[in-house]
């Protein structure tokens, strides 16, 4: 694991919103309280691919992002069961290729519930997507809301693991 993080310095986060065919990401640095939009964006692999090979591409991807960007923390959304269990399987498989990428590059991994996340984010577990977008770009203080999707997810994730980070530190101690 990485060392413990001096509060008053710079700590990049980095959320994962997983999936299989487009897994999302971003990057927040939070510096004495306030947000800010490192990078964000998705990984995506074809339809058609195997899925081993699109796990591998999730894997490579993120194994780039993490060495590119050096977060210091990370944050995964936890996976929500619906009706699909093909679908629920598939994104489990993303997900643990995401942690072990994750892991590997010795990072911490807080794991969310969606309405965690939105709780955090929006200020109420029940809010919609659009709801979630735009308190993700008034957060980081953006001029539009990031795109696609799920880039605006992850970085929802994120910005939940910034605020919680500070107080999981504080118990660690």
């Amino acid at each position: 694991m990485k060392s413990q993080q001096n509060l008053s310095s710079t700590i990049r986060t980095i959320g994962i919103d997983p999936g299989t065919a487009i897994m999302g990401w971003g990057v927040v640095a939070s510096e004495q309280g306030e947000l800010h939009l490192v990078a964000a964006g998705v990984l995506t692999t074809p339809a058609g691919m195997p899925q081993p090979q699109r796990l591998l591409r999730l894997y490579d991807g993120l194994r780039e992002l993490i060495a590119h960007h050096r977060p210091d923390d990370a944050a995964i959304e936890e996976l929500f069961f619906g009706k699909n269990v093909n679908t629920a399987l598939s994104v489990g498989q993303a997900r643990g290729v995401a942690m072990l990428a994750l892991a590997q590059a010795g990072l911490a991994i807080q794991e969310y519930k969606p309405t965690v996340v939105k709780q955090a984010v929006a200020g109420y577990g029940g809010a919609d997507k659009r709801q979630m977008q735009e308190m993700v770009r008034v957060t980081l203080n953006l001029a539009s809301i990031p795109k696609p999707d799920d880039a605006a997810d992850a970085l929802a994730v994120a910005i939940c693991h910034a605020y919680a980070a500070p107080m999981l530190r504080r118990i660690a101690e």
